[in-house]
């Protein structure tokens, strides 16, 4: 028999003046008449890896969860509920090299399990982190290799915490011990990052701005292209695209609305959304439509910096973050860090039911996904790195089961956390940072 149907490439991409536009998975992307043409999921299992970073800690009474399952969650936890079958929490994971103890190696440790060397000069120097040990292996086939996204405006230098280099508490991602990435906190840029089409930044920045709207310079390419489709993956495109266009209208959206605001918040990029919920919101949903369409497949969120004054008004905390997480075993300002620990979850579960609720192949993006989400820190009051807030979300095409609270017995390298996730995405390497080994209890095989 001779198969005469030819796939679409993965890469195919709708290109107008200026912009590229990448496809979500299709149907028209998996060869004709194979064992696997059925099942896109299983002929295109997507590895992709992604770490959100909560600041300061957490209150852990409210974090912790009891027993072996997620039947209850706790308060913390609570807005995990619509996607905890995809959720695995993990207690009793450490940071050693996080030690003496500060906001700085918090920060540089949680995904280099490295100790940073201390000094408030140029000289700075740390480890690759897991993100680009991923990236060099599972990045090379796609736009960009990664992805490192943050809240706050970066422009922070010298000496900022007890001796550490400021380079510590702004980057998440280092792709060697002294080449740290800068992550980008403007959603115009990101957007731009993600479907400009070629030359500088600030050249693809003029091309977006000249036209009324991304999606009207490839629109040509579109209709060209939507003759060739089936139902099912016009239909897919037609929600990608209808994605895309609410996207680009809520950041244009932050920007007319900054310009009508002569008054400029430090601690935010001018042209984003004024509240802090919707700019991360749509920053996740940034890093959806970046998935999606095979843009990367690693992405670094910064949620906010280490010692943030942020206030969070949206639930009833006026006070600024870092002073209230040296409580002093006051209750009234636990329960405060608390409600601040709610609300970053609450937002990392956005991103997670976005995911869920994105098809692909016979799936969706959270099944083909693994996102690692907690903080450097573990009891802020006195600066530990033990115990630290930790969760694991997707399914990792398969290879994950959730649902799970998963408890170690002794202090356990977060270290052997990185390394297993290096394994399920098909980076085989023996060591990373500190580890001792893989984490079993998440890596065993799922049961059918």
């Amino acid at each position: 028999m001779f198969i005469t149907k030819k796939a679409m490439p993965r890469r195919t991409m709708l290109r107008g003046a200026g912009a590229a536009l990448a496809l979500p998975l299709l149907d028209a992307m998996v060869p004709a008449m194979t064992a696997t043409a059925a099942s896109p999921a299983a002929a295109h299992r997507l590895r992709r890896l992604g770490f959100v970073y909560m600041p300061m800690g957490c209150d852990q009474s409210r974090w912790r969860v009891d027993g072996e399952t997620l039947d209850t969650l706790s308060p913390i936890l609570r807005p995990l509920e619509n996607v905890k079958h995809q959720v695995c929490v993990l207690s009793g994971l450490e940071l050693k090299n996080a030690y003496p103890g500060t906001h700085a190696t918090s920060n540089a440790a949680f995904l280099s399990a490295a100790k940073a060397k201390r000094t408030e000069s140029n000289d700075y120097y740390l480890g690759t982190t897991v993100d680009q040990i991923a990236a060099q292996a599972i990045g090379r086939d796609t736009p960009l290799p990664s992805l490192e996204l943050a809240m706050d405006l970066l422009s922070v230098v010298g000496q900022c915490d007890n001796g550490y280099a400021c380079v510590y508490q702004n980057n998440l991602s280092w792709a060697s011990p002294t080449t740290p990435l800068p992550a980008e906190a403007h959603p115009r840029i990101v957007f731009e990052t993600l479907f400009g089409d070629g030359g500088s930044k600030e050249e693809r920045l003029q091309a977006l701005r000249r036209r009324a709207s991304l999606l009207d310079a490839i629109t040509d390419e579109w209709r060209r292209l939507n003759r060739d489709l089936g139902p099912a993956d016009r239909q897919r495109v037609n929600d990608y695209l209808d994605a895309v266009r609410e996207v680009e209208r809520r950041i244009s959206q932050a920007e007319q609305a900054a310009t009508e605001n002569p008054m400029p918040d430090m601690d935010r990029p001018v042209g984003v959304p004024a509240d802090y919920g919707e700019h991360a919101r749509l920053m996740f949903d940034l890093q959806v439509l970046a998935l999606q369409g095979d843009i990367t497949r690693v992405i670094t969120f910064q949620l906010a910096r280490e010692t943030s004054n942020r206030t969070y008004p949206q639930v009833g905390v006026s006070e600024p973050h870092h002073p209230l997480t040296h409580h002093g075993n006051d209750p009234e300002k636990i329960a405060k860090v608390a409600k601040i620990n709610e609300y970053h979850v609450s937002l990392f579960a956005y991103f997670l039911e976005r995911l869920q609720g994105t098809p692909e192949g016979e799936g969706t993006l959270l099944d083909h996904a693994l996102l690692l989400y907690g903080s450097g820190m573990g009891n802020p009051n006195v600066h530990d790195h033990r115990n630290l807030p930790i969760l694991v979300a997707g399914g990792a095409a398969g290879q994950i089961r959730g649902g799970r609270h998963i408890a170690f017995d002794q202090p356990t390298p977060l270290a052997n956390l990185h390394l297993s996730l290096l394994h399920k995405v098909g980076v085989p390497i023996e060591q990373f940072g500190d580890s001792t080994g893989q984490l079993d209890e998440l890596i065993a095989p799922v049961s059918i």
